[in-house]
Formats: C-alpha cells, sequence, structure tokens
C-alpha cells in the first residue's frame, strides 16, 4: 500500500486526527488513572495523570482586601483572589501533585515554548453566590472538555476533564467564603483556568513541559452598564463617538473585508489566546469610535461569525413567512466557539420557546410568540435587508463575560442600523427571558442540574 493510501489527504484531517488522538489518550487516562466519585485507584505505570486528590495546600500569610462591587478595581479585572492552582506537567514524568498556594508571579523560562509558539489556551467560567446561600459554578463540566480540546489543538498536554473541575472546586472552597461573602448574593467571580507550555527548548516542536493555574477574579458584569460618570456641565457636548458610547445597548461595528478573526480549517473553535490577541487592534479602533466590539464578518459573503469574543444571535422573522426565528451561525465549520452560554441559549430555547413547548414549559414566555431555532450560515446583507423590511426583532451577544448582551446597533459600511429594543428600551425580549431563566439557574432560584453545588471550607495547609 502506498504511502498515500495510509496518510491524511489534508492538513486539516491531519490536525483533526491529532487531535483525536490526544482526546482518546485522555480518555485512557480517565479509565486507568482517573476518579470514580472521587476516590483513585492506584497510579498507573507511565507518566502520571492528572489527579487533584494530591493537591498540597499552603494558604497566604498576606490576605488581599476584597474590592467594593462596581468600585474601579472591580472595572479594572485585574484584582484576584488570595489563592491560585499550579500544577506541573512533563513528558516523561507527567503531571505533578497540583499545589493550592499564594497567588503570586510566576516562574518562566525567556524561551518558553508559550511565548514564542502560542502554545497557550485557557477557559472562562464564573462562580456565583446564590441568593440561598450557596456557591454555584454553571455547567463546569463543559468548560473542562473544551479546555482539553483547546489544549489538544495546541499540542499540550490532555487531561480528564472532570479533574480540572476538581481543581477549580478546590480553589473555590478555599477563597469563596471571603470574596463571595453570603453577605452579596447575586454576585460571582471570573475563573480562569489556563495551559501554558513552559519548556525551555527554542526549537519549533511540542512543549516537553507545560504548566496548568487557574485564576479566580473579580469582574464586572459587562452585560449592564458601567457607573455613569457625571460630567461637568462647563464642558463642551461630546463628540459623536462619545454620545454613541453612551447610548443603551450593545453598539457593534461590522468588520471590514481585509480583516479575518476565524477561517474554516482554523482554529477559531478553540480558545486559545492566539485567536484574541491579533483581533485587539480593530477592537481598538470600535471602541475609538463609540463601538463596544467588531461584529466579525468572513469572506466575500460577508458571513456574520461572531461579536467580539461572544457568540452573535438574531431574532427575526423568516422572509415570506410570519415564522419567528432564532439565528445563530453553525459549529459545523469550526469558525466560530461552541460557547457555554451559546449552548444553553440553544437548548432553552429549543425547550421552552419552541412553537412545540407545553405551558409549564414555557415558563414566564407566555406572551412571546413560539419561535424556530435555527444554526445556519446567514450574511450581514441578510441582517441589513432585515431591518430594512421591519422583520428584524432583536439581537444579542452571549458568552461568559459579556453574559447575555443587547444589541441595539450595528454600522455596516457606512451605515447605522437601528435594532430593536423591548423591556423599556434595554434589551430584546426574548433576550430578556432568556437571561432571567439562566441567572435563575446560576443563583439558585430554579434547582437546575447546571448549576453545580461547590462545597466551601475545609483547607488544611499542609506545605
Amino acid at each position: 500500500m502506498s504511502p498515500s493510501a495510509i496518510l491524511p489527504e489534508t492538513t486539516h484531517e491531519l490536525t483533526a486526527n491529532g487531535v483525536s488522538h490526544a482526546i482518546a489518550k485522555s480518555a485512557a487516562l480517565v479509565k486507568a488513572g482517573g476518579a470514580a466519585n472521587g476516590v483513585h485507584p492506584a497510579a498507573p505505570p507511565g507518566p502520571a495523570p492528572l489527579d487533584a486528590s494530591r493537591t498540597v495546600v499552603t494558604l497566604t500569610s498576606n490576605a488581599r482586601a476584597v474590592p467594593a462591587p462596581d468600585s474601579p478595581e472591580v472595572w479594572d479585572t485585574s484584582v484576584c483572589t488570595d489563592h491560585m492552582v499550579t500544577v506541573e506537567w512533563n513528558e516523561r514524568s507527567g503531571w505533578a501533585a497540583p499545589a493550592l498556594r499564594p497567588h503570586g508571579p510566576l516562574s518562566l523560562m525567556p524561551s518558553a515554548s508559550c511565548l514564542h509558539y502560542a502554545t497557550e489556551c485557557f477557559e472562562g467560567m464564573k462562580a456565583y453566590r446564590g441568593y440561598d446561600g450557596k456557591v454555584r459554578i454553571f455547567r463546569p463540566d463543559r468548560n473542562c472538555a473544551r479546555m482539553l480540546l483547546s489544549a489538544t489543538r495546541v499540542a499540550l498536554p490532555a487531561f480528564p476533564p472532570a479533574e480540572l473541575q476538581r481543581l477549580v472546586e478546590r480553589l473555590l472552597a478555599v477563597d469563596a467564603p471571603k470574596w463571595l461573602p453570603r453577605s452579596r448574593p447575586g454576585s460571582f467571580l471570573y475563573l480562569r483556568p489556563t495551559l501554558i507550555g513552559t519548556g525551555g527548548a527554542l526549537g519549533v516542536r511540542t512543549p516537553a513541559d507545560a504548566m496548568l493555574f487557574i485564576l479566580a477574579t473579580c469582574f464586572p458584569s459587562f452585560d449592564e452598564p458601567p457607573p455613569a460618570v457625571a460630567r461637568p456641565p462647563s464642558l463642551s457636548p461630546p463628540d459623536p463617538a462619545a454620545a454613541r458610547a453612551q447610548k443603551p445597548g450593545m453598539k457593534l461595528l461590522a468588520s471590514r473585508e481585509d480583516t479575518v478573526r476565524a477561517w474554516a480549517g482554523g482554529f477559531g473553535h478553540a480558545k486559545l489566546g492566539a485567536n484574541y490577541g491579533p483581533t485587539l487592534v480593530a477592537q481598538a479602533e470600535a471602541k475609538s469610535l463609540g463601538y463596544d466590539q467588531v461584529l466579525w464578518l468572513l469572506g466575500n459573503d460577508r458571513l456574520v461569525t461572531e461579536a467580539g469574543a461572544s457568540n452573535f444571535f438574531v431574532v427575526w422573522r423568516a422572509p415570506g413567512s410570519d415564522a419567528v426565528q432564532l439565528v445563530t451561525a453553525p459549529l459545523d465549520d469550526k469558525i466560530i466557539l461552541d460557547g457555554v452560554t451559546r449552548r444553553s441559549v440553544l437548548e432553552l430555547a429549543r425547550t421552552r420557546l419552541s412553537r412545540f413547548r407545553s405551558e409549564s414549559e414555557a415558563r414566564g414566555a407566555a406572551t412571546l410568540e413560539p419561535l424556530e431555532v435555527v444554526e445556519r450560515r446567514f450574511t450581514m446583507a441578510e441582517v441589513e435587508r432585515a431591518v430594512e423590511e421591519g422583520r428584524l426583532i432583536e439581537a444579542f451577544a452571549c458568552g461568559t463575560a459579556f453574559f447575555i448582551a443587547a444589541v441595539s446597533e450595528i454600522h455596516s459600511r457606512g451605515t447605522d442600523l437601528a435594532i430593536p429594543m423591548a423591556d423599556g428600551g434595554t434589551s430584546g425580549r426574548y433576550a430578556a427571558v432568556l437571561k432571567t431563566w439562566l441567572k435563575d439557574v446560576m443563583f439558585g432560584r430554579e434547582a437546575h442540574e447546571w448549576g453545580v453545588v461547590v462545597p466551601e471550607g475545609g483547607a488544611e495547609s499542609r506545605g
């Protein structure tokens, strides 16, 4: 048999095979060395799997102050909690014992792989203090599984996703009582698990060493406007960009044809730092013009993909029909991220907003027309026509950081498209009810399997 008959025919196929192999290796780790109900069997021979039960805890002696809600320190997004988790990995020995230790700097060689070849991936999660006093994380299994996919896409080591989730829970058990106090129900922390290649060899190769670390950070509610800054009456009126920025709702600037965020066969579906850095110039330009984010379009057809780093949805009446549709870009070409909030919005819409829902399933949406959920490619021209013909009902972006943010304006090729805003001019009605349902799960108002309760306390210093 010729080599061409057994080798992948395309680079895309080669990459897909490599990712599949790495994920299969992770599955083997789970079977051989992973925990079952938190109980670990004896470690198998060979490199050690990631094992949260081996965590060594060293508590800080220099506790930080918790900033006030909505303070400038929170909006700066640089205040982290007292502790972090770090885990070293080596290709020969595998995963070392995790360390839950005081938050502080990392030590890296200047030739580390992540600094030169973008061998880095991360996740974005939140921990919520519920109105019932409990701390929850939202669908953490989805985030941890996606981080495995992202890691294998850039040749970083595989791990059992359930062990990553347990490490997140270990960090919250220590820091949540102080940083998410029971006196502040409805508050949250942003969680950032990150995996980087740390090998010091400067040659282009898969990393021989890596580090997993987990941070918890104070974050504002980006789906709500920041605190208003009083403007002295003696100052001249704000310029058009500043005036636009003060309007309610998210304002989007459609990307130009010469700027691309992600492409078919690339890595837009993975949560890599390499997906974000190249977009910052365009984002800064949008901000300078008074827009919040870039609406990323792709190709000559100007396919709608994502809004900044968030998934994007429109609600419209289908052309030539009275049917209401919730439309978002598909996952099959791997251009957009399989967002956990996106997935949750789609699942709730299918079960509680569809035309086949029962009265009990509608749950607060009885006055909304049933809709059809559609995942397909759609273009900016379709959005423009829907606005012109009065068929566009609303639009919103969703993700962990921005949660669900109503879109009020899209600027495309010199034209400002006004997007309808109901609910007192702050949100579309469908976005508002979806947001309420998700918040109910996150903050414990609705008992749901998506809201995973995290036990608190019980850490001991064993450093």
